[in-house]
């Protein structure tokens, strides 16, 4: 593979929603021509390790981010624990500086690692949050965001740029900034006309303990459901587990996770989706036309935003964790459900951002060894 096609990608590990946006992405670079260089930590590398077992992969410092197991202290947690994130964005820095000229990498992605930036080579954030809510203290938290990504050479937002559009004021200001493009919603799924097999998909995801929370809640509720379910855990293993519990009203099967086509198939033959309003959930579900109920993790303001605003649209339903009972799912036939816009990404375009040689570009080893 020639030098000047090695392009880092790294998710941050924040649920499964920033590393599975990035499988598209992936795809495209390896049809264009580049060889993807993986970093993440925790379930993000380990599912990307899943999808794409031949690329390089490498290990960076985990923010260790958990969630507050009630919603009203969740800003408190995430304040409790900005130092460690700090110092883990310092440790990041200098492990991709070092991989940089290891390898000889050319760019870098960034999907929400505020440490992934080496200002040598040509750098991308990945975001649909220009602005970060976080209450009555969003305007500080969104300046704070616009100005790490004033320092990457392109921000790619995937949404559309004008209206309609999925992310509201989350992926929109009222200025536009002349490094962002918006290149549409990413999504590594493609919808498909299949048999209904399924009549309720439960799909989790996200940090702990709110994923295990939600699981034990959704669990004892499900005894009350008629009908085939199918409910997938999002925990990324090393095996896939898969059990059948067949009950009187219909039959049960769980799996610990589902690698991308699997899932795909799944979601497809699935009449609803019970899931959390995370935005890439919503971007997946957009592209297969999917009607769906949300259960926005409690306290996180993004989720809450986005399950309002579809719910408002009179799209997609939702309620809060702990009001949540099997009989809120009969709320979805009066709402219509999620489509899909029609957008094609040109990364040909996209990917020029990675020929251009900046100034004091980093040295490559055959240069330096002479």
């Amino acid at each position: 593979m020639q030098d000047s096609k090695r392009i880092l990608v790294a998710p941050l590990n924040w649920g499964l929603g920033h590393a599975t946006r990035c499988i598209p992405i992936i795809h495209a670079l390896l049809a264009h021509g580049y060889y993807p260089y993986i970093a993440s930590d925790g379930v993000a590398l380990a599912l990307l390790q899943k999808e794409f077992p031949d690329l390089p992969a490498f290990e960076l410092p985990s923010y260790k981010i958990t969630y507050a197991e009630k919603a009203r202290n969740f800003k408190i947690k995430m304040i409790w624990d900005s130092p460690k994130v700090i110092k883990a964005i310092a440790k990041e820095k200098k492990a991709v500086k070092k991989l940089v000229r290891k390898h000889e990498l050319k760019g870098i992605i960034s999907d929400n690692r505020l440490g992934v930036f080496y200002k040598r080579v040509p750098c991308v954030f990945i975001t649909h949050q220009l602005n970060v809510l976080s209450g009555n203290t969003t305007w500080m938290s969104s300046k704070a965001h616009q100005k790490i990504i004033r320092k990457f050479d392109a921000c790619w937002v995937p949404d559309v740029e004008g209206k309609p559009n999925l992310t509201g004021k989350l992926g929109h200001l009222k200025k536009k900034k002349k490094n962002i493009k918006y290149i549409g919603p990413l999504s590594r799924f493609e919808k498909k006309e299949n048999t209904r097999v399924f009549d309720l998909m439960v799909l989790l995801s996200g940090p702990e303990p709110q994923r295990s929370l939600l699981e034990e809640k959704l669990l004892e509720e499900l005894k009350k459901y008629k009908g085939r379910v199918v409910f997938v855990k999002g925990k990324i293993e090393e095996q896939q587990t898969h059990d059948t519990i067949h009950r009187e009203k219909g039959s049960l099967d769980i799996f610990n996770f589902m690698q991308s086509k699997e899932l795909e198939s799944t979601i497809n033959q699935s009449h609803l989706i019970l899931c959390r309003s995370g935005y890439t959930t919503v971007m997946d579900l957009a592209k297969l036309e999917k009607r769906a109920f949300f259960i926005p993790t409690p306290g996180q303001y993004e989720q809450e935003y986005l399950a309002k605003k579809l719910q408002k649209q009179q799209l997609v339903p939702f309620c809060q964790q702990d009001d949540f009972t099997i009989d809120q799912l009969n709320r979805v036939d009066s709402y219509l459900g999620l489509t899909q816009f029609d957008t094609d990404v040109d990364y040909s375009i996209l990917f020029k951002a990675f020929s251009k040689v900046k100034e004091n570009s980093e040295p490559t080893s055959s240069s330096l060894s002479t």
